[in-house]
């Protein structure tokens, strides 16, 4: 094996860099505004992530994920990797970096698949911070939720236009989005049963935002909506990409947005454990430091190879789309690996800080919260696991 041949773990010095800008700018401007009242129980107000983003544009770190033609340095995703759990230290910082979801994984899919007008229309405003947008794609039963082939909102071609209706829900950062991507089923015609996606403006007639949930989590900004398309009247070039393919696109934006979750919590994982660490450190019980109890050092030495195992998982999934591969399995691992270390993570820091953990007192206690609904979206673990378990039926060999 030659040297080009080997496996490097090194992080190159541009990205090495660009991290340690993130994290300084998140610890220095970022985590100050986390007892900010505009961080609401249904995310960030308008208002505050417009303060964080102009924030991240004075410190040069807004958006490094986006197209180069959007002011962006377009990262690989070794190179999200290593920016989002900068940027995940603080909840607040993939909002402030223009990062989280569903914008993030939304400029993926729209860089990837959208013509040029599409681009100029919807890409380069929400590249750029301008707006927010949402991905419609779960509906309640029994529509398409886990199982993405159980997928009932329709659109009806009608002339020259499709006529959509149907419900979505757990819809995030629907309220005060400036444009949807909508799944449907083709119902007639040539792509009958077939799923596609429309890109429609939020405020469109027939486009209705029931209510807005009330969840555990806490940290995407417009927070998760019912929404119901009620007779939503399209041009037929609203389609994004091809008609019919909605699934293939699907796939696009999931992969690579599954793994952006797992970088960004992974960075709060690590926020909940130094924590954790330094309480230990300092408060006392029965004649020694917290930490120095073997039950308590168990505990953090378990974050910490939960959070080294998390990182490598990533990290791996990662190279394999930089190196153009479709990484569908080991981004479905990762996901569950990630999901399920990461709540191990927070769940030990709140034991470590006892009655301290329970209250708002540290930022533990709201990561807590917020990472137990990872175990759940993008895919329940139970699914992926089905998933990866049935692959293995048909490859025993592997």
């Amino acid at each position: 094996m030659t040297q080009q041949d080997g496996i490097g773990f090194a992080v190159p010095g541009d990205l090495k860099q660009l991290a340690e800008r993130i994290g300084s700018f998140v610890r220095q401007d970022v985590i100050p505004l986390e007892g900010d009242p505009r961080w609401t129980a249904h995310g960030p107000t308008d208002e505050l992530r417009r303060e964080l983003n102009d924030l991240a544009r004075r410190a040069g770190v807004f958006a490094p994920h986006v197209p180069v033609e959007y002011g962006g340095l377009h990262l690989s995703h070794i190179g999200r990797a290593i920016a989002f759990e900068a940027a995940g230290y603080s909840m607040l910082g993939p909002v402030a970096l223009h990062c989280a979801a569903p914008d993030e994984g939304n400029i993926h899919l729209l860089d990837q698949v959208a013509n040029a007008e599409q681009r100029e229309r919807y890409l380069k405003p929400l590249a750029t911070g301008l707006v927010r947008s949402c991905f419609c794609m779960t509906e309640p039963a029994p529509g398409a939720g886990a199982d993405p082939s159980q997928l009932a909102t329709t659109a009806r071609r009608d002339g020259d236009h499709y006529v959509l209706n149907g419900r979505k829900w757990l819809i995030t950062g629907a309220e005060g989005a400036a444009f949807a991507i909508i799944m449907t089923k083709i119902d007639g015609g040539e792509a009958d049963g077939r799923a596609t996606m429309f890109l429609s403006d939020m405020a469109a007639d027939g486009i209705h935002i029931e209510r807005t949930l009330d969840t555990l989590d806490s940290s995407f900004v417009g927070g998760h909506a019912v929404l119901r398309f009620d007779h939503l009247r399209l041009p037929a070039d609203s389609i994004l990409g091809a008609l019919g393919e909605g699934y293939a696109y699907a796939q696009v934006r999931l992969a690579p947005a599954r793994l952006t979750h797992c970088m960004r919590w992974l960075g709060s994982a690590v926020r909940a454990h130094d924590v954790a660490v330094e309480y230990a450190r300092r408060r006392t019980a029965f004649g020694k430091r917290l930490g120095e109890h073997e039950g308590v050092s168990f505990m953090l030495a378990d974050n910490k190879m939960d959070i080294h195992t998390a990182r490598l998982t990533i990290w791996h999934a990662a190279w394999l789309l930089d190196q153009n591969e479709r990484a569908a399995q080991e981004s479905s691992a990762a996901k569950v690996i990630c999901s399920e270390a990461i709540s191990r993570v927070a769940d030990r820091s709140l034991q470590i800080l006892g009655g301290l953990g329970t209250t708002r007192d540290t930022i533990v206690e709201r990561i807590f919260r917020d990472v137990r609904s990872f175990r759940i979206y993008d895919g329940p673990s139970e699914v992926h696991r089905w998933a990866l378990g049935r692959r293995l039926m048909k490859d025993n060999a592997r």
